[in-house]
């Protein structure tokens, strides 16, 4: 799964903490999604997508085998 949380992270002046407190997670698992190592749950995928005023489609993309 390809995501664009990084990119949106930094658009928003976001550290990998900043996300982590306001979605609830540990900054190493806003890591983990961000290097493509963990697919989020659907909770916290709509979580990260809130925080970022977006969708979750805009924000996740499936790869093909996905």
């Amino acid at each position: 799964m390809k995501n664009t949380v990084k990119v949106e992270r930094a658009r928003v002046n976001f550290t990998q903490a900043d996300l982590a407190d306001k979605t609830g997670v540990s900054r190493q698992t806003i890591n983990a999604i961000e290097s493509g190592k963990y697919v989020p749950s659907a909770v916290l995928a709509l979580k990260i997508a809130r925080v970022f005023n977006s969708t979750v489609n805009d924000i996740f993309e499936l790869e093909e085998g996905d």
